[in-house]
């Protein structure tokens, strides 16, 4: 090989290495950048790097403003359902507002003695001042086909004039309150007592008892039932609550809870837990008057709301608060239904809840004899309960409510707190 072939093979053989190694620069420059694609990816959005004083890196997310470069700040996750609630709420009026806040029976909707129809009474009424939702009592439940087509007519007029279905409720426990299996005209099973299938010690008893209530309710329209009691039965001569709850074990009682809402649910009927924080330890009846718990809230935590925490943390939709009175916690004999301490202090902050507050029955003597519909409807709401149950007079209740956001006493603000919750479990059921 002469010398001009030997340099035009070096020059060949430079060309061949240099497209190797620009080949090689243009792969690893493709990997370095789809590596750094793939860390962005999984990194928070505005985060940056700081220095703490002890000089270790550490990372934190900036969430609250953009960053100088101008890049997107991460937005806390929005539930889809709160948005279009809270669409629909700015639309309403504050009559329709306050109305969706109370559930009612149909005999205060509409003035008459006995209901046993929705006619165009009803919708008038209704078209009127579209309440919350309604409770059928066992006079109001006459047979299958009445009922069906009853509630079939109720919910076909709240659709019409509010575009949300309206809570169509009931006491449905089984045992000794039982609106409707305790009526042989309709034929269902009733479940019996809650305190034998406590005393069974299997919480699937408890899942089959709401599934079998869950079914034959669900069939006739309701979508709300105001069970399963939550109380511990801490005091065996309590005839209130007696059979009617699952027992005196706090653990028990919190699994069969759980257990039966779940099977009300899995039929598509909303359970509400009740009465909070727990009566299963007082000896009077709130339906007579005041009845007093005398508990520090710390002896509360370790049994009376045990079963009601579980309920929260499986996220149960309505919570039904009592009227008993707990001066340990609250300071005075306020009962619970309006006190803050109970309400906002205790079952919103301590135990998370964020469903519905509902009240139980206004019109019970530990109300009655003390406070009028208005003032007990405006307290309530004040200290963060969402829906009254059966005031004593309706039209006072509501107009009372009315006329403290028009005067400035609860604010608009308040109340849309309140219906938000309520529309955001109506489109769960839609």
């Amino acid at each position: 090989m002469n010398q001009e072939e030997r340099r035009q093979k070096r020059q060949d053989e430079f060309k061949h290495a240099a497209v190797v190694v620009t080949v090689f620069v243009l792969v690893l420059a493709v990997m370095i950048i789809g590596a750094a694609a793939a860390l962005h990816k999984f990194l928070p959005k505005g985060t940056k790097e700081v220095k703490t004083p002890d000089t270790q890196s550490t990372e934190i997310s900036d969430d609250t403003q953009t960053s100088q470069n101008g890049s997107d700040v991460a937005e806390p996750a929005v539930d889809p359902l709160d948005e279009q609630a809270a669409q629909l709420v700015s639309g309403m009026s504050l009559e329709d507002k306050v109305a969706q806040m109370f559930v009612i029976t149909p005999e205060a909707l509409t003035g008459y003695t006995s209901v046993t129809a929705a006619g165009d009474t009803t919708k008038t009424a209704y078209e009127s001042r579209p309440v919350g939702g309604l409770i059928y009592m066992a006079d109001n439940l006459l047979s299958t086909e009445q009922t069906t087509e009853m509630l079939t007519n109720m919910q076909n007029i709240a659709m019409e004039r509010t575009g949300l279905p309206a809570f169509l409720s009931v006491d449905e426990e089984g045992g000794t309150v039982a609106r409707v299996a305790a009526n042989e005209a309709f034929g269902v099973t009733n479940v019996g007592n809650m305190s034998d299938i406590g005393a069974a010690g299997d919480a699937q008893k408890a899942y089959d008892a709401g599934v079998t209530i869950g079914t034959y309710l669900k069939q006739l329209g309701f979508n709300v039932d105001y069970a399963p009691v939550a109380d511990v039965l801490t005091n065996p001569g309590n005839t209130a609550i007696g059979t009617r709850s699952f027992g005196s074990d706090a653990s028990v009682v919190a699994d069969m809870v759980t257990k039966e809402l779940e099977g009300l649910s899995s039929q598509g009927v909303f359970g509400a837990v009740k009465h909070f924080p727990g009566q299963g330890g007082v000896s009077g009846d709130s339906h007579d008057g005041a009845v007093t718990l005398d508990k520090s809230l710390e002896e509360l935590m370790q049994t009376e709301l045990v079963p009601f925490q579980k309920a929260v943390e499986n996220g149960v939709s309505f919570v039904m608060v009592g009227h008993i009175s707990v001066p340990q916690v609250v300071g005075d004999n306020t009962p619970a239904s309006l006190s803050q301490m109970m309400v906002s202090n205790v079952l919103r902050e301590q135990l998370g809840y964020q469903g519905i507050v509902i009240t139980d029955a206004m019109n019970m003597g530990a109300i009655t004899g003390t406070y009028t519909a208005d003032q007990a409807a405006v307290m309530a709401v004040n200290v963060g309960v969402d829906m009254i149950l059966m005031p004593q007079d309706y039209e006072t209740a509501y107009n009372g409510l009315l006329q403290a956001v028009q005067d400035g006493t609860i604010t608009e603000e308040r109340i849309d707190e309140s219906v938000e919750r309520i529309v955001k479990v109506k489109l769960q059921m839609q």
